[in-house]
């Protein structure tokens, strides 16, 4: 099935597909994006690590963050790790850290 989902997401015509790597911290106070460091988004989820409720609340939050719908996020690895790679549809990492920097929480979210 993770083929074919990868099958899926390259078969797309004239939209950006961007591999997001994420580091998650569940159990967290609140969501927030912690930083963004050699490639990684480092993310606290309010979420337990249980039967998925974690990876849900980070699309979810991912999504409101991006201002992109949460069928653009796609989790292709990292079920049940904290390591995650997401798949991004219709924006480049570019476009990621700026929407991301613009958060007034996470002014060294580049660094």
């Amino acid at each position: 099935m993770l083929k074919e989902q990868n099958k899926k997401l390259t078969e797309y015509k004239n939209n950006t597909v961007t591999r997001l790597y994420v580091r998650v911290t569940p159990r967290a106070s609140r969501n927030e994006i912690i930083g963004f460091t050699d490639g990684v988004l480092y993310v606290k989820v309010v979420a337990l690590p249980d039967r998925g409720k974690a990876n849900r609340e980070l699309i979810d939050y991912l999504s409101g963050i991006l201002g992109i719908k949460k069928s653009s996020l796609h989790l292709l690895k990292g079920h049940t790790s904290r390591n995650k790679v997401i798949a991004v549809d219709g924006l480049n990492l570019a476009d990621i850290i700026q929407r991301i920097s613009a958060l007034p929480f996470s002014s060294d979210a580049t660094t």
